[in-house]
């Protein structure tokens, strides 16, 4: 049986580091794995997704409206922009925070205030993690991404692997301790 993911967030929020661990994962369990990764104006705050397919045997790493096993967030408005590709019985999980956009800052739009309000109203199976405040609280924003990998890898039943080697070969040295205080703490808090 096939099991499709879908990370997406805004560019500078580690999604696709995230996503690349992710499938180093899954390819040493032994599953056959396939992603697509759509940068956009990722440099410039723009939206980012990734879309990872894995199983016994995988044909495409496209994942259609309404296929999603797993939808992962990393703002909450990516959530919503991505939410449709999500199964009506699939699993949504959304870091609490908010990144405005160009509109959202000019004054021209407004962030929507009752967003994670409406995304746990529409997907029953919502797992909402603080994830930047958890970084913080450890010491550094940008390990977000890994306290969102710790959380989806519990809630996909991955945790037999040792995610901290795969980290450990993506991430230079220095940054070890930091990305894997990160990620155990994502796991406890799902």
């Amino acid at each position: 049986m096939t099991k499709s993911l879908i990370l997406v967030g805004v560019g500078g929020q580690g999604t696709i580091l995230t996503s690349k661990i992710l499938a180093e994962g899954l390819l040493q369990l032994g599953f056959d794995v396939k992603m697509s990764e759509i940068h956009g104006m990722a440099q410039r705050g723009g939206s980012v997704n990734t879309q990872i397919r894995f199983g016994e045997k995988v044909y495409s790493p496209i994942i259609s409206t309404g296929e999603a096993d797993v939808l992962l967030s990393f703002e909450k408005i990516e959530a919503i922009r991505y939410l449709n590709y999500l199964k009506p019985d699939g699993t949504l999980i959304v870091n609490d925070y908010e990144i405005y956009s160009l509109p959202v800052l000019t004054g021209n739009e407004k962030y929507p205030k009752q967003a994670l309000k409406m995304l746990e109203s529409t997907v029953p199976n919502t797992v909402v993690i603080k994830a930047s405040e958890i970084a913080n609280n450890i010491g550094n924003i940008k390990v977000q991404n890994m306290v969102l990998l710790g959380a989806a890898v519990k809630r996909l039943g991955l945790l037999d692997l040792d995610w901290i080697s795969i980290i450990k070969d993506y991430l230079p040295e220095r940054f070890h301790e930091l990305n894997i205080r990160a990620l155990n703490a994502g796991i406890k808090e799902a």
